[in-house]
């Protein structure tokens, strides 16, 4: 008999459905104000770095997108003027993304609509004391899966 009742197949399903759902929650905030989830998550990730800026390859591994799937999103995001990319001065091999003010601009017209939807649908649903817990517990699961998901967060700005 196949365990099609496993706890860990329901904890997988239950994981996956959430994430699905939470975005689907969010992302009409997003699109209203003119960025995809993906445009967001690499402006919010280099909102929130040292330098508010990061390299290629670090916002590659942060966002689980392929070197040139970053390249893409940035090129785009660049033409938009939201980025702009630096020239590392130490490494002619490399590059920085670096958020614009209009990149800060966009985000900071979405971000109260999104972060009401965060409390709506995610944070404000558990207590501070299971919230705190839950965060504690998927950092050990992000660390695990995509060790790289803070890749270069930790530098502080160099040049």
């Amino acid at each position: 008999m196949l365990p099609f009742d496993d706890p860990r197949l329901t904890a997988m399903g239950l994981l996956a459905e959430v994430s699905s759902g939470l975005s689907a929650k969010t992302m009409p905030a997003l699109l209203a104000g003119g960025i995809s989830e993906v445009d967001f998550e690499t402006l919010i990730r280099l909102a929130r770095s040292p330098g508010q800026r990061l390299r290629m390859s670090d916002l590659a591994a942060q966002t689980n997108l392929s070197t040139s799937g970053v390249t893409r999103v940035v090129d785009r995001l660049e033409r938009e003027g939201l980025v702009v990319r630096q020239a590392c001065a130490t490494d002619r091999r490399a590059s920085y993304a670096a958020i614009t003010q209009a990149g800060t601009d966009r985000l900071a017209a979405v971000l109260p609509q999104h972060l009401q939807d965060i409390e709506t649908w995610f944070t404000g649903l558990l207590p501070p004391e299971r919230l705190s817990a839950f965060l504690d517990t998927l950092r050990i699961l992000r660390d695990a899966v995509r060790p790289c998901a803070t890749a270069g967060s930790h530098l502080a700005p160099a040049e």
